[in-house]
């Protein structure tokens, strides 16, 4: 590598006043120039790079922030944006553009970072979450989210992808901000603005793809991807093959540069189980590993989505585990959907959404740790035991899951207020971490459908196709069926319909006050907040009832009773785990039946001669001394 003193291997750094030095990996080229674009008279001038063994190019340039470029490859009259561009003003079509993020002002020297237990993670997409659509206009909400409760936002990915609006997930410039959201100084404002609020903000970031409009790569390397090993989107990544040491070094660095130079508090990441790697350090933990020395004593939060419930993510390094924080249980929303509205359709099928279904995912997490599944014909996951309950993030809604109802409507829609009621009390109070989609905590009438500006026809059927094909099992229609009646990605107003309405925290106050009332119930109750491990257990009351008691050493215990079903009487009430601590009776703490969120009130719950479950709710009582 040059001299030149540079924070990363690649990417156009400024290194003195109007200088700017780039580095890039191009084995495929016999020459490489930076080709600055001089505005406003397009005037360009051509700036030849120095080979350096290895494949890569580098050189210093009288160039300083603001100004356009372009590689130039052999001579070619075709020029190409900056794989690691750190701005794309145009999009990933344009030119990239020199960003010096030393002239940011943070005001977040004494944020202390977060682990995530105690943690409630907020789902967002900055496209869709205002009506403006940017980071500027999503951080005057922020003040909300932390008043309510809030603890952690999860931006949906931002790595810049081509066309007006996407869900994010197909970037193609990993280092880039996108450019719809605004500035990477916008960015780097919000998150300023979210600590300053008490606010963690994580990423959302994509290693498993490429996205396949506005990806450059193969013009300067053949070897970032192998074409002979695909997953559901195409080609895998190099991790482990031939020439793939580059290739991990650009995603270690990636991993890097989100946390240093944008202050994000961790990472989740996108659908591991489609990341090909048998190198003796797994790539997601080697990002996760560099993520953290790169913070020093600032705590990050690790989170991965993997539809394999491959446990070792989540264990320490020095048991053979990747040594991340947190994982997605698709298992409990699974149970929760076909509780709430009894589908059965694609994955539903494995699932009951019985009480002991509840129960098993508080006391195990994962309730598939390696039995086999008729979805897919697969033996799903691997044993949980020994790992503490925070690292299981449980929801109700994301953006996957709304979307994949095909209207992506939301969840509250295809269920009773009641059972509505009593499924979010058991996010919210259980001993996992629990995540939120926005708008979830007001009741938001907006759906979240798939969206995608894609402007090749090709690749924009080509996407719509294999949507159709996807949501078609879980619509139980034909894929020529799925394809007419699915709302067209690329049509704008599909979109617009996905944008959140703020005024509905007032149409729908009771939504808004249940989610409230719980998350000021679980940061505040002296046994909801502990998720302590071996804490918890729990017994079935009835077909469409169970009890979940939440264990202390000191007479403090607490009941999470939840009836899905009709009102129930216990006659005789032979449960022990509804035996109130010695010289104590039990009161009610909380009921999701109270008129404050349009339920019919509270009654009475256990006297000398039965237990009572009023229909479709969740009571939480806690013990009372003397009585």
């Amino acid at each position: 590598m040059s001299s030149v003193k540079r924070r990363y291997p690649i990417g156009a750094e400024v290194v003195g006043e109007n200088q700017t030095h780039f580095r890039l990996w191009a084995p495929k080229a016999r020459e490489l120039d930076v080709v600055l674009e001089h505005s406003p008279s397009l005037e360009r001038t051509f700036h030849s790079l120095t080979p350096e063994p290895g494949g890569y190019f580098s050189g210093a340039i009288n160039a300083g922030v603001g100004t356009r470029y372009r590689f130039r490859v052999n001579g070619g009259e075709i020029f190409y944006p900056d794989p690691a561009s750190r701005f794309q003003p145009d999009g990933p079509h344009g030119p990239s553009c020199i960003v010096d993020p030393r002239q940011f002002e943070w005001t977040d020297s004494q944020w202390p970072g977060i682990t995530l237990k105690g943690q409630i993670i907020y789902e967002m997409h900055i496209g869709t979450f205002t009506k403006e659509g940017t980071w500027r206009a999503a951080a005057e909400q922020l003040p909300e989210l932390a008043r309510i409760g809030i603890t952690v936002v999860e931006m949906m990915p931002v790595a810049d992808f081509p066309g007006k609006f996407g869900w994010g997930y197909d970037g193609v410039n990993l280092f880039t901000p996108s450019h719809l959201y605004g500035t990477p100084d916008d960015l780097r404002t919000f998150i300023d603005r979210a600590h300053s609020l008490g606010l963690a903000v994580i990423l959302d970031v994509v290693y498993n793809h490429f996205g396949p409009d506005g990806n450059y790569l193969a013009v300067f390397s053949d070897d970032y991807l192998i074409r002979e090993k695909e997953n559901e989107w195409g080609n895998a990544i190099n991790f482990d093959g031939p020439n793939s040491e580059p290739v991990r070094e650009f995603f270690i660095t990636n991993g890097r540069y989100w946390i240093e130079e944008f202050h994000f508090d961790g990472f989740r990441f996108d659908a591991t189980h489609a990341i090909r790697d048998q190198s003796s350090e797994y790539i997601i933990g080697e990002v996760g590993r560099a993520a953290r020395e790169a913070v020093g004593s600032r705590s990050i939060i690790l989170v991965v989505e993997n539809d394999l419930q491959e446990a070792k993510m989540a264990r320490p390094r020095i048991e053979g585990g990747d040594d991340l924080d947190g994982m997605w249980n698709d298992d409990f929303h699974h149970s929760a959907v076909v509780a709430l509205t009894g589908r059965k359709e694609a994955y539903f099928a494995d699932y009951l959404g019985a009480p002991q279904e509840f129960i098993s995912a508080a006391k195990y997490g994962f309730l598939y740790q390696g039995q086999a599944r008729s979805w897919r014909n697969v033996l799903r996951g691997t044993t949980t035991f020994g790992i503490p309950p925070e690292v299981f993030v449980c929801f109700i809604e994301n953006h996957d899951q709304i979307a994949n109802t095909g209207p992506g409507e939301r969840l509250r829609f295809q269920t009773s207020p009641g059972r509505y009621r009593a499924m979010t009390a058991l996010l919210l109070l259980g001993p996992w971490t629990p995540l939120l989609f926005q708008g979830q905590e007001f009741g938001a009438s907006s759906p979240f459908l798939f969206f995608a500006d894609i402007g090749d026809a090709s690749v924009r059927d080509a996407i719509r196709r294999g949507r159709a094909e996807w949501l078609a099992r879980f619509l139980s229609l034909s894929e020529q069926q799925a394809w007419q009646t699915l709302p067209a990605p690329d049509d704008p107003q599909v979109f617009a319909r996905c944008k959140l309405d703020f005024s509905e925290r007032q149409g729908n106050r009771e939504l808004y006050d249940l989610h409230i009332d719980l998350l000021n119930l679980r940061r505040e109750d002296s046994r909801f907040r502990q998720q302590s491990s071996g804490g918890i257990d729990g017994a079935v009351l009835g077909s469409a009832s169970f009890v979940l008691r939440f264990l202390s050493n000191e007479n403090d215990d607490r009941l999470l009773l939840i009836n899905l079903g009709a009102r129930q009487v216990l006659r005789p009430a032979s449960e022990p785990f509804l035996a109130p601590p010695s010289g104590c009776t039990w009161e009610t703490l909380w009921t999701s039946n109270s008129p404050r969120y349009g339920g019919a009130g509270a009654v009475a719950i256990a006297n000398e001669e039965r237990w009572l479950l009023p229909d479709e709710s969740a009571i939480a009582l806690r013990p009372a001394r003397g009585k």
